[in-house]
């Protein structure tokens, strides 16, 4: 099962639209999985239409209309792995403990936030992925994304992209 993890899209604030690599990624993709602060339900529209799966949360900045048709903590099992999906988790002190806490039975916690991205594992194994944001890179040298597969209820092949 072929993944796409994004977050912190912010459309049209900070991009327009999200750039072509990301949605040739997504063309590929069985799973889109979205961190929140899409800020634009057009984003959603468009997701919902194009991926072949979508699984997503609303962030901070994402307003009333977001929040309606979204969950602030999404849940899924795919393959055998269950994830779940949050848009803040946060300091990055103290992160693996905390949400282990806080998502016990998880196998992989998606977040966003930060737009900075996060690859760890918590002591008890639960892995920790921020995939940054493709359009908005704030103090990071790149834009970026992740990619990854998950085979059998394992999470295998996980990559972060630059743009």
């Amino acid at each position: 099962m072929r993944l796409v993890l994004i977050s912190d899209t912010h459309l049209p604030v900070r991009a327009k639209k999200l750039p072509d690599p990301v949605w040739e990624a997504i063309e590929d993709a069985d799973v889109v999985i979205h961190a929140g602060d899409w800020v634009s339900v057009g984003l959603l529209d468009e997701l919902e239409s194009r991926a072949a799966r979508l699984i997503g949360c609303w962030g901070n900045n994402d307003g009333p209309e977001l929040r309606a048709r979204l969950p602030e903590v999404a849940r899924a099992t795919l393959d055998g792995l269950s994830v779940a999906v949050v848009h803040e988790t946060g300091p990055a002190k103290g992160r693996e403990e905390r949400c282990e806490a806080a998502y016990p039975g998880v196998d992989l916690l998606v977040f966003g936030h930060s737009h900075i991205p996060w690859d760890t594992t918590a002591p008890g194994g639960l892995r920790l992925l921020n995939p940054g944001s493709p359009t908005d890179r704030r103090r990071q040298p790149y834009c970026t994304y992740q990619t990854a597969t998950i085979t059998a209820g394992r999470l295998e092949q996980v990559a972060l992209h630059n743009l």
